[in-house]
């Protein structure tokens, strides 16, 4: 294990080499986009890009306080399950009840690189290119269908 502050270098390297080969790509929408902190437009949903040594995956989170809410938002996304899925080409796992590294109690959809080294830079392009494919790929569902997601919880 690297220590803490060569973990952040290799981090701010990684993340600003992937803002780079990010930037020319556009949303579905023909819009600019942060992919590193991509706009959901609804509060509590995130998606999050998680390189964790030997995998690297892209998560879809659903973190509502109110559980009621958490449930319904859940029950649509998993109505919307075959056209999500159709839209990836990678396999997709869904966890209702995820427990983050804060502990919190979550929804997680997401997909995952595995056999790939987030600490070897020799990875780092594998890495880059299933970031930008599922990315992209999440991007043309979410354009499609945010507006269900949208009304939903406003």
């Amino acid at each position: 294990m690297l220590p803490k502050e060569e973990r952040k270098a290799w981090n701010e390297a990684f993340w600003a080499e992937f803002k780079a080969h990010m930037r020319a790509c556009l949303s579905a929408s023909g819009k600019r986009v942060n992919w590193a902190s991509y706009p959901t437009q609804v509060k509590n949903t995130y998606l999050r890009m998680v390189c964790e040594g030997r995998s690297a995956s892209i998560c879809y989170d659903i973190q509502f306080k109110d559980p009621g809410i958490q449930a319904i938002f859940w029950e649509q996304l998993t109505e919307l399950k075959v056209v999500l899925e159709n839209s990836m080409s990678v396999q997709t796992t869904w966890e209702q009840q995820f427990v983050n590294k804060e502990g919190q109690l979550i929804g997680r959809i997401s997909w995952t690189l595995h056999d790939c080294n987030f600490y070897e830079h020799s990875d780092w392009p594998k890495i880059l290119a299933f970031f930008k494919k599922h990315l992209q790929e999440f991007d043309v569902f979410y354009q499609e269908f945010n507006e269900i997601l949208i009304t939903l919880v406003d």
